[in-house]
């Protein structure tokens, strides 16, 4: 068993889209980031920069991991599923798996700060965080021109990419012209597994719901 350490995020959706992918059964432990939970140091001592998700794998004698793209590496690396054990392939998913963690995760990120929750209007910092997380969508749909996935199979590189530019409205950002990004946008929503990623952790009386859609969640 896995206990899963999250919340409702772009990090926290990308582990459990892949939970749900591999078909792992796991426990989710809900992480309120309103009140401060990733402050306290029973989070700080399994992620001592304070930030979801994390995970205890129980099977592996409690092996304790942090940052989202580690947590997904492990994973694939732990079943041999979504990440080619050797040859270019697997180098090409790495590729594209590190491209989210300093291109998109960032920009976008920043993006939505200044949009968002930045307390002063800040034009030029909001342009720059606009356009470069544009410029960025415009990358991965180049590289998606008469491409069905970031690598030659789905991976994690697409898992972890995806739960990012989902929601990229909330950043405000566009994805209009962008014809071969939009289409694996599309592809990878039509995903059962996906699907439920997103719903974990489930809103306030959903878990059921969640469930009964197929999910390999326990909750506690």
């Amino acid at each position: 068993m896995i206990d899963l350490y999250t919340s409702p995020t772009p990090n926290g959706w990308k582990v459990a889209m892949v939970l749900e992918e591999l078909e792992l059964d796991y426990k989710v432990k809900y992480v309120d980031l309103s009140i401060g939970d990733q402050h306290k140091s029973t989070f700080l001592n399994m992620n001592p920069n304070g930030r979801i998700p994390v995970i205890v794998d129980h099977g592996a004698d409690g092996q304790t991991i942090f940052d989202s793209n580690a947590i997904l590496f492990y994973l694939a690396e732990k079943t041999g599923k979504l990440l080619p054990s050797k040859g270019p392939e697997r180098h090409e998913v790495i590729q594209w798996l590190m491209f989210q963690a300093s291109g998109i995760g960032p920009m976008q990120g920043q993006a939505v700060a200044f949009e968002r929750y930045f307390p002063d209007d800040v034009p030029a910092a909001r342009k720059r965080y606009h356009n470069e997380t544009r410029r960025l969508y415009e990358v991965l749909n180049s590289r998606l021109v008469n491409r069905t996935w970031l690598a030659d199979n789905f991976s994690i590189a697409d898992i972890s990419n995806w739960s990012w530019i989902r929601s990229h409205r909330w950043a405000r950002v566009p994805t209009e012209g962008l014809i071969d990004l939009e289409r694996w946008m599309n592809e990878m929503r039509s995903r059962p597994a996906c699907e439920r990623g997103l719903n974990i952790p489930p809103s306030p009386g959903r878990a059921d719901a969640v469930k009964a859609l197929g999910s390999a969640m326990t909750t506690a």
